[in-house]
């Protein structure tokens, strides 16, 4: 079995970039972390790292990408969650800067889940796994 690489990509950074790259997220606050001033209200794509595996023998990584996706309403963080999705979805079979992504897999969501951080949230939550072939 092969090693891993000493760092891994900076996947919630390249999903940040694929986001707000895309025209229909456009005046979409597309973040790793929630700017400041941030209530749960805004609309928001925030992307997390869940976790993933490294497969050596393939020079594969495969995140687990989460997104936390706020709106003023519960229907427009729905939409907007499934706009996030269906740009990230699109992504296989490209090259990502070094990267390739080989596959994408939607793991769960878009699912209503209450914000206990931030009291007048309206938040789905969905989580998708990448393939990428690291370089």
């Amino acid at each position: 079995m092969t090693t891993p690489p000493s760092a891994f990509p900076d996947v919630e950074k390249l999903v940040v970039d694929v986001l707000k790259a895309d025209p229909a997220m456009a005046g979409i606050t597309v973040a790793a972390q929630a700017p400041a001033g941030f209530d749960g209200t805004q609309n928001a794509v925030l992307v997390n790292r869940r976790g993933g595996a490294w497969i050596g023998d393939l020079h594969v990584d495969k995140p687990l990408i989460e997104f936390e996706v706020y709106g003023p309403t519960k229907t427009a963080a729905h939409v907007l969650a499934n706009a996030a999705r269906k740009v990230l979805l699109a992504t296989i079979g490209k090259q990502l800067g070094a990267n390739y992504v080989s596959d994408v897999d939607e793991q769960d969501g878009p699912r209503w889940m209450p914000d206990y951080l931030y009291r007048g949230a309206n938040r789905y939550v969905c989580v998708i796994q990448l393939s990428l072939n690291v370089f």
